[in-house]
């Protein structure tokens, strides 16, 4: 192996860790964010920070920035999709249930991109070992929400709505992924667009929390300060800088891993920074839930020219 082929390696194996890590850490980050900062406020100030700064930096290096009104629609329907139906939603949701939990509920979400992908992009049919996977995401999912569905207590139905809430914000997510890979064009550059999402995705966050009066509510904290900034920097930048750069260096495939190593490390730094509860139906659950989605992101869909591989990985920055 010569010294270049090292070097490429290293660069891979810490574009991973980057990945699996800062990204499974959000979860985490997001807790501890809308302790006292109400979701949307968080969100709206996180992704325009971030959006803008990203954008400046592509203006810089001489990236393309500036497009027509129609890819700039199209990046605004995307972006609210992604981080605004998604991780607002999120956001919400780990208000009222661990972040852990948050993380092995959302990891459903190459589930429903395989739905929509081969409802959308057309003429794709799932393989069995696809379906197979579907069903078994399902069941995951039942376990880990059992202790909710069976309690009669109002916290329990509060705990089990907002869980079921995230359902809808993967659909979200994975709509936008679908649509973002139906309108990806060789004249828009990558890390441009994503920055115009966040722009749009912020300020759709910041006016709904103007509408619902989120200033007078929020406590600014040197805890949550720095939990914002962590998901600014660690989330938004350095994670998805690092998925990007491997997207064009290893397989897709292999890529694809985080959507089932990130629930695993927030579950870990749940329980070992907040104390969360990890009992048997969050264990069980877990390992049914990531089983499926290996089932699922190496299941072959076959199309109307080729045989591809559909996987999660068609995503933006968590």
């Amino acid at each position: 192996m010569t010294s270049a082929q090292r070097q490429q390696r290293f660069a891979v194996i810490l574009a991973f860790g980057l990945v699996y890590f800062f990204w499974g850490s959000t979860y985490l980050a997001i807790d501890i964010a809308v302790e006292h900062i109400p979701p949307a406020l968080m969100c709206g100030i996180r992704f325009t920070i971030a959006g803008v700064f990203m954008l400046a930096f592509c203006q810089l290096r001489g990236r393309k920035v500036r497009y027509d009104a129609h890819r700039l629609a199209q990046m605004a329907i995307v972006g609210v999709l992604l981080l605004m139906g998604g991780n607002l939603t999120l956001s919400y949701a780990e208000t009222h249930i661990a972040s852990g939990l948050a993380a092995l509920i959302v990891a459903v979400v190459p589930l429903w991109f395989l739905v929509l992908d081969s409802l959308l992009l057309g003429n794709h049919h799932i393989s069995p070992r696809g379906k197979f996977g579907l069903g078994l995401g399902i069941a995951g999912l039942v376990v880990l929400l059992w202790p909710d569905l069976a309690t009669a207590s109002s916290f329990g139905k509060l705990q089990l709505w907002a869980s079921l809430s995230l359902l809808g914000g993967s659909f979200s997510w994975a709509l936008g992924s679908v649509l973002a890979k139906k309108w990806k064009s060789p004249e828009v550059d990558p890390f441009s667009a994503t920055a115009w999402q966040m722009i749009f995705a912020g300020m759709a966050n910041l006016v709904a929390s103007f509408a619902m009066r989120d200033l007078p509510r929020v406590v600014w904290t040197g805890r949550g300060i720095g939990a914002v900034i962590y998901l600014v920097v660690c989330g938004s930048w350095i994670g998805y800088t690092a998925y990007i750069w491997l997207l064009g260096h290893a397989p897709t495939s292999k890529v694809s891993t985080y959507a089932y190593v990130n629930p695993v490390v927030a579950v870990f730094l749940g329980w070992l920074v907040l104390h969360e509860r990890v009992d048997g139906y969050i264990l069980a659950g877990s390992a049914v839930v990531v089983a499926s989605v290996i089932l699922v992101t190496s299941a072959e869909v076959s199309g109307k020219n080729a045989v591809e591989k559909i996987s999660a990985v068609e995503t933006v920055a968590d």
